[in-house]
């Protein structure tokens, strides 16, 4: 391939990473203009939860068909379906509408997603892959930082619905750009037998397992159906692929135990990375009263820190092996976090941009290790599925662990709360609201002894991490 036409490639491709990842910090940002428009308060969680739930179930699929169809096809199909999803959005005129839109979005986010790493993947050999990951990683970096201020300008200059609108023009351009400037290296297979009854068990495994998430506060019975029903699906996968000649998922790629490592730190850290954008804000709203937009910041030191380190990865691999490089970062998150589970309300609280700046500086690294090294073990048949199923597991990481960590909090405060209402500790948590000095006394205990249990977990995710990692049976410096 020409390096014009792989430039506009790389183009299209930071585009296309930077249009999906600015999806969620936009949209947020919107949120409560489209919830009061639309009437939406009581479906509000399924504005977000819909695209990442679709995007969850394809995500696999696409990396098989990315595989057989090939790669220019399938990212084709997952840029028109984003746009249309992202248009439809714009124009949504009941909370309905407006979910089912975001459902299309994120069928079209499961293709595009994945597909960037596996097309950087086709240009670009191992050694020269981890600089142009970095570069990509600038466009998740920018959504990070530009997505909240984008979207609070366009609703306040225009309306929610350009919130949607702004992807667009990009979606035409990136298709575009791959229509005309991208030349297909795979082989694509004329006859190829689509796996229905994988496709079937796989998506009601997914569904049962993240609505099930869903509920555990509000259902419990429901959320344990939920749980079982995921599982036995689950187990009728399994066991579909290892009869069909063609599997949606090859399970036969998790017989590497390095690549099983890979996807599963990469999943446990993606649940990491949740629990600390989430709870710390939370943490400095209630705690220290610091106002929402300085609370927020925290995040954004992550995002800067995680976009340096990903330059250094290159530099790293040519000189220490996987294995150690990736103890040796967990290790350094996991001490830097196993000290939230001893602070007081004495602890500095510009200490926790500095954990969030680590633990973005780890994440850089680890996780950008364990993209490019699980593409690495993999024959280039099976690239697009091993990229599509460590994307997965990011999805489902995060997914899960909002689950685990709510439920978690809830269990600590309403074990404290003894008579007091729940309710009242809801304006508390919040720095806008002003709460007495009683109150004060009462709840700020209560609070800092459920969020220590919530970074229990956190660290219990760290000892996993760590515990699989010296089990890896690859210490080898890559060449």
């Amino acid at each position: 391939m020409k390096n014009k036409a792989r430039n506009w490639i790389m183009i299209a491709i930071f585009i296309a990473t930077f249009m999906t990842s600015v999806e969620i910090t936009i949209v947020t940002t919107a949120l409560p203009s489209i919830i009061s428009e639309l009437h939406g308060l009581a479906y509000q969680s399924w504005i977000m939860s819909t695209y990442l739930l679709t995007t969850a179930i394809t995500t696999p699929i696409y990396g098989k068909l990315a595989d057989s169809w090939g790669r220019k096809r399938v990212f084709q199909i997952g840029v028109i379906l984003f746009t249309l999803g992202s248009f439809l959005s714009g124009l949504s005129p009941s909370i309905l509408f407006l979910i089912l839109a975001r459902a299309l979005q994120g069928l079209g986010a499961g293709s595009i997603i994945p597909l960037t790493f596996t097309i950087i993947a086709d240009m670009y050999s191992f050694q020269k892959r981890a600089k142009i990951m970095a570069f990509n990683n600038t466009a998740w970096g920018l959504s990070a930082l530009l997505g909240p201020l984008l979207g609070g300008f366009l609703v306040d200059t225009l309306s929610w619905h350009w919130v949607f609108f702004v992807n667009v023009p990009l979606g035409v351009l990136i298709f575009l750009v791959i229509t005309f400037k991208y030349t297909e290296t795979l082989t694509v297979k004329t006859g190829l037998l689509i796996d229905w009854y994988g496709i079937c068990w796989l998506s009601i495994s997914l569904i049962s397992l993240l609505i099930g998430i869903q509920k555990i506060d509000a259902n419990i019975w429901l959320a344990a159906i939920l749980f079982i029903i995921s599982l036995l699906s689950c187990f009728l996968l399994i066991k579909q692929e290892k009869h069909v000649s063609d599997p949606l998922i090859p399970f036969k790629i998790f017989k590497n135990p390095t690549f099983s490592i890979q996807v599963i730190t990469s999943t446990l850290l993606s649940g990491i990375l949740i629990g600390y954008q989430i709870y710390f804000p939370i943490w400095l709203q209630s705690l220290y009263r610091v106002p929402a937009t300085i609370s927020g910041l925290v995040v954004t030191s992550s995002s800067v820190m995680w976009l340096f380190a990903s330059f250094l990865v290159g530099g790293l691999l040519k000189r220490f092996s996987p294995k150690n490089i990736i103890l040796t970062v967990v290790s350094i998150q996991f001490l830097a976090y196993l000290a939230l589970l001893f602070i007081n309300s004495s602890f500095p609280y510009w200490g926790f941009y500095i954990i969030a700046a680590i633990s973005g500086f780890g994440m850089g690294i680890v996780i950008s290790i364990n993209i490019m090294l699980s593409q690495h073990l993999v024959s280039k048949k099976l690239l697009g599925s091993a990229t599509a199923i460590i994307t997965l597991g990011r999805t489902l990481g995060q997914t899960l662990m909002i689950g685990v960590y709510g439920a978690v909090l809830n269990l600590f405060l309403r074990f404290q709360l003894h008579d007091v209402k729940f309710a009242a500790i809801n304006r508390f948590i919040s720095s806008t609201n002003q709460v007495n000095t009683h109150y004060q006394k009462i709840f700020a205990p209560i609070i800092l002894n459920s969020l220590h249990a919530v970074f229990g977990v956190v660290n219990l995710l760290f000892v996993i991490i760590l515990l699989l990692n010296i089990l890896d049976p690859n210490k080898k410096i890559i060449r």
